[in-house]
């Protein structure tokens, strides 16, 4: 055991807590500070209670679909109020259990907004005025924050951030998202789900941008067939409330026009969050983008101070923010550990699911690299077929000499689940032929992974592949 060192970790998300833990397991002096709720954005108004609305959504979707398998409902009906009752139930909790494990481990726990003093001074000023901590180390896990766009301010009401579109006192008759990424296509669908209409301006050439061509070809699909309007190359100029109605000016390749709604969601991305935060107390700048750099222990360019999280750069997502937590805690403690991870996967709870790991196509072509691509669809796959969801396909990037899996596409059904075991297959080094000699069980989603596995041979048994 190395000597202990006392550390204030500063936020309480899935980086700090998770870091927070790690440490204290590690036999560290461990204070967490948080100025909102323990969990973060991710468990209050983030990944877990979107993913309850969204679960419901699909719940009303299924039954509706039942009566094509002969199971028929009467009189469904939506309580909204009972919905966000139970959402809130699911947060409260996993932020419970966050707390719980925090105290169990012997984790002190300070609820205020943290400032930076000096080296190894941090000043928390909360409900009952100021506490001085001090540290040897201090994590700065701050998470982000929605960006706000001219014209769109959030005020809740109007304007949702992604926060107040996920605690609505009404589902909106109209919606208008703002942003065609992942945030605004997984709040599009489900409030379509839940009976609103929904457009979507997205500024680029079309939805989810970055993302995989072919798998955003199957979202794109969906969104027609589900009649969400996406209108790309679309701008968002401001609004305006007439009566009880809101005003969207737009404006695109055909000029300037009005769209009517009664509900603007704005989802145009996440910024770092580190405002008030007195970095310069001790030199440390972000970048451009609102970053700080760190090397691959999570240590920033001033001795004493780590970064985790959205803030110590992309992917901002919370799985890699708590990967990060656990590789600076091992670091405090003496161990040698380093984030040199292959790949994070990627999930987009849309409909159907969107899941990634590793390259795509494109970063591999601009790269020079020399690869194959298997395909395999859910259309020929039976368990896909049982649930009545046969959208989209698993796509295999495997390099052309050495077979080495490369990259993992997906999207389809449950694929948000299937994604890890293409992570951890291109994280120990798997090849394609490694896949499809793996046996998988029968009848089940992954054998699509399996297949898409052969195709890239050409051997693929369930789907014809002319030579």
């Amino acid at each position: 055991m190395s000597t202990q060192r006392k550390v204030v970790v500063i936020g309480a998300g899935p980086a700090g807590y998770v870091c927070a833990i790690r440490l204290a397991q590690l036999g560290q002096d461990v204070t967490i500070v948080e100025r909102d709720q323990l969990g973060g954005t991710c468990l209050n108004v983030g990944c877990i209670p979107s993913k309850a609305l969204i679960a419901a959504g699909a719940h009303l979707e299924r039954i509706e679909h039942g009566k094509v398998m002969g199971v028929t409902a009467e009189s469904v009906s939506l309580d909204l109020g009972q919905l966000v009752e139970w959402k809130q139930g699911i947060v409260a909790r996993l932020t419970g259990g966050v707390g719980t494990l925090l105290k169990k481990h012997g984790c002190r726990v300070v609820h205020g907004a943290a400032k930076i003093l000096g080296p190894g001074a941090v000043q928390v000023t909360g409900s009952e005025g100021q506490t001085q901590l001090t540290a040897d180390e201090v994590v700065i896990a701050t998470g982000s924050v929605p960006i706000e766009i001219p014209g769109f301010a959030f005020d809740e009401k109007d304007v949702w951030s992604s926060t107040g579109a996920l605690s609505p006192d009404r589902v909106p008759e109209h919606l208008v998202v703002i942003g065609g990424g992942y945030i605004g296509l997984e709040l599009g669908f489900m409030y379509a789900k839940l009976g609103s209409q929904v457009t979507v301006l997205e500024a680029t050439p079309g939805a989810l941008p970055g993302q995989d061509a072919d798998c955003v070809k199957v979202i794109e699909r969906s969104l027609k067939k589900r009649r969400i309007k996406l209108n790309t190359e679309t701008f968002a100029q401001g609004y305006e409330r007439r009566g009880d109605k809101l005003f969207v000016r737009i404006k695109n390749a055909k000029g300037e026009s009005e769209i009517e709604c009664d509900q603007i969601l704005s989802t145009v991305g996440r910024r770092p969050y580190s405002a008030g935060l007195g970095l310069d107390a001790v030199g440390l700048q972000t970048d451009k983008h609102g970053f700080l750099a760190v090397d691959d222990q999570m240590r920033t360019p001033v001795a004493g101070f780590w970064a985790i999280g959205d803030l110590a750069g992309q992917p901002m997502l919370a799985h890699k923010g708590s990967r990060e937590g656990v590789v600076a805690a091992g670091a405090i403690a003496g161990k040698d550990e380093r984030f040199d991870v292959r790949c994070v996967p990627a999930v987009i709870f849309t409909a159907p699911e969107m899941a990634s790991v590793g390259a795509s196509e494109a970063e591999l072509t601009e790269a020079g690299r020399s690869f194959k691509v298997g395909k395999f669809p859910f259309a020929a796959s039976g368990r896909a077929m049982s649930l009545m969801e046969t959208e989209g396909f698993v796509k295999v990037l495997a390099d052309a000499e050495t077979d080495e899996l490369l990259g993992v596409h997906m999207v389809g059904p449950e694929v948000c689940e299937l994604i890890a075991e293409a992570a951890l297959a291109i994280e120990m080094g798997a090849t394609a032929e490694d896949i499809a000699r793996t046996i998988h069980a029968h009848p089940t989603l992954p054998e699509a992974f399996m297949e898409a596995a052969e195709a890239v041979e050409g051997m693929a048994l369930h789907i014809f592949q002319p030579k």
